[in-house]
């Protein structure tokens, strides 16, 4: 950007002077304004910066010593310099009144062009002059506001970083302690600066000499040394923290040294990595367990099964008790949960006729532990009743109760109005199982095998609490009863389901029951490509498909008018927020409440009865 010219103001009233003065100042860098009289060289001045004003002392109206005195008497003109132009001899009061009146010095006319151009020169210069310091003076300024602002907002960072900043000289004497500091260990700047390092409390002696290894390392002024560490520190009240540890080693031009630490709290994120270690190393052990229970339950089902189809049986009925159980468990986070859920669960699930079952006992909450073993208890003891026992005829009944005492749960199932009850000649698997999960460490169980009924009762001595400020769980009466036969038959299903031989196995089901699955779409763009050109009556849908959600699927379906069941292992919270009324069939599924379930969606209302306009049919 060009410099602003230097301004000299030449006022006379006749205008040929004014020529003339302007001829003879002229040349680079210098702007020169002409008045003709005093009220319009006060204008100009209240426009413009002057670095020189040439004023005739004899002018109509205000003379120029008059415009002088009034140039003295305003702020803006004080110190602009004045120089009188007169062709009269000036006598000495005259002469006096023009320097009181602020005048540098005269000029006579007719005027010497040096001397003109020689004292003009002198103004020229020291109005370049001033014009330059107050440019410095302005960028000055500019810098100086800059540096404020840049220390305002590194102070302000400091202050509210969640790094504590700690500044200590050569001789490791705290010199300045941030908020972030103050807040981390608890002691204000006020305590700490000017304290030495060991007399401060927050660093051991193997910290203070890590440190003042730091120190001892040879500085270079051009790429100082960092280092990093972590320390277990002390707070004020006493708490130790585990923190990593940035330190910059400074030199100044006279070679002292000073030391610069950045510290953060990394306390929590260390306990977080120890309890997801631990949970990991749970989670896998939790897998393994439920990989070599369902191992186990398969070997001993295919034992004592006789054929294929009662091997299926038993062995779906007790992986759906496991299955259910662990969806309750984690509902609760994997803490504990109650006896009620799990009782209501098998009613549900068709283990247990409710209308049927009579059920007695406070309200406690069982240990995932103690849960899954229960659900397996209670499966084997319904199914049982349903084939052998109480429940296998129309006027049978069971009564479940319960009561919890200092050194456990005991728990009681009676069978009334079965079959007569003979002690059995050999043992199958579902009771080997129910003494097996029912004793151990200090738990233990007791058969009487009554005429009139057979009594099952349990001791469990650990995992179980009394519910603390816990509604009951509802008992749902909605027993998964079998599809009609034929009810599939000839309906064309879609299946949308990434894992392979969960589909394998959802299609021969529904093939078994007379369906026909018209296709199988296992990523997210082939079940949107599928799900809007298919002909299809109804549709099967997982929670999501290789970790993407299939909301944009289902409202595909919506669209179409085609009725659709989630098949999932997620919860119902997993599942797309907009589609929360649909059914959902948790996995690993049981067949029978499956076809019932989707027996169930083809009567609903659908959404339309036909696919809107633009979508295939």
């Amino acid at each position: 950007m060009p410099a602003e010219p230097i301004r000299f103001l030449i006022v006379d009233d006749i205008e040929e002077n004014l020529m003339a003065l302007e001829a003879l100042l002229r040349r680079d860098g210098l702007a020169i304004d002409r008045a003709k009289s005093a009220d319009a060289a006060l204008e100009l001045m209240l426009r413009h910066d002057y670095a020189l004003a040439l004023l005739d002392v004899h002018m109509p109206g205000t003379d120029g010593y008059e415009l002088a005195e009034i140039m003295r008497g305003t702020e803006r003109t004080r110190s602009v310099p004045i120089i009188f132009v007169t062709a009269s001899e000036v006598n000495e009061a005259r002469r006096f009144r023009g320097y009181e009146a602020g005048a540098v010095d005269y000029i006579f006319k007719p005027i010497d062009p040096l001397i003109l151009k020689s004292k003009a020169e002198v103004f020229f210069r020291i109005g370049q002059q001033a014009r330059d310091l107050e440019r410095q003076r302005d960028q000055m300024l500019e810098i100086a506001r800059a540096r404020d602002r840049a220390m305002a907002q590194l102070k302000a960072h400091a202050d509210n970083s969640p790094l504590a900043l700690v500044e200590c000289d050569g001789a490791l004497v705290i010199r300045r302690w941030s908020q972030g500091a103050e807040r981390l260990f608890g002691r204000s700047a006020a305590q700490m600066v000017g304290l030495p390092l060991p007399q401060a409390g927050w660093l051991s002696a193997e910290n203070i000499a890590v440190l003042s290894g730091w120190l001892a390392s040879a500085p270079d002024p051009a790429t100082p040394p960092r280092f990093s560490t972590e320390f277990t520190v002390t707070q004020g009240a006493g708490r130790a923290l585990e923190c990593e540890v940035y330190g910059s080693v400074l030199a100044s031009a006279e070679g002292a040294q000073s030391l610069s630490l950045q510290i953060l709290d990394i306390t929590e994120r260390r306990q977080a990595e120890e309890v997801r270690s631990l949970l990991i190393g749970e989670l896998n052990h939790r897998i393994k367990n439920t990989l070599a229970n369902v191992q186990a339950i398969a070997r001993q089902s295919l034992r004592q099964a006789v054929d294929l189809r009662s091997f299926e049986r038993s062995f779906m009925g007790r992986l759906q008790a496991l299955s259910r159980a662990h969806s309750i468990l984690s509902d609760a986070t994997w803490a504990s949960a109650p006896l009620d859920q799990l009782i209501d669960d098998q009613i549900r699930a068709g283990t247990l006729d409710g209308e049927r079952l009579h059920r007695s006992g406070p309200r406690v909450d069982l240990s995932p532990d103690t849960m899954l073993r229960m659900a397996l208890i209670l499966h084997e003891l319904g199914t049982n009743a349903g084939k052998y026992g109480a429940l296998s005829v129309p006027e049978g009944e069971v009564h479940l109760s319960w009561a919890l005492a200092p050194e456990g749960l005991t728990l009681r199932w009676e069978e009334r109005g079965g079959p007569v009850v003979a002690t059995p000649d050999r043992k199958g698997f579902g009771m080997t199982m129910i003494g097996s999960s029912a004793t151990g460490d200090g738990d233990w169980f007791n058969t009487d095998w009554r005429p009139e009924g057979v009594i099952w009762t349990f001791g469990l001595s650990r995992g179980v609490t009394a519910t603390r400020s816990r509604a009951m769980a509802q008992t749902g009466d909605c027993p998964a009863a079998a599809a009609g036969a034929g009810a599939l038959a000839g309906r064309r299903v879609l299946v949308v389901e990434d894992e392979p031989l969960v589909a394998l196995d959802i299609s021969f089901e529904l093939e078994d029951a007379g369906a026909e699955v018209v296709a199988v779409a296992r990523t997210l763009s082939d079940a949107l490509d599928t799900a809007s050109r298919v002909r299809c009556d109804l549709a099967l849908l997982d929670g999501n498909l290789n970790g993407e959600p299939v909301d944009r699927v289902a409202a595909l379906l919506v669209s179409r008018g085609i009725p659709f069941c989630f098949v999932s292992g997620y919860g119902r919270e997993h599942l797309p927020r907009d589609f929360q009324t649909v059914p959902l069939v948790e996995k690993p599924f049981n067949p029978d409440a499956l076809r019932s379930v989707l027996c169930d969606i083809m009567v609903m209302p659908a959404a339309a009865d036909l696919p809107p306009p633009g979508l295939p049919a």
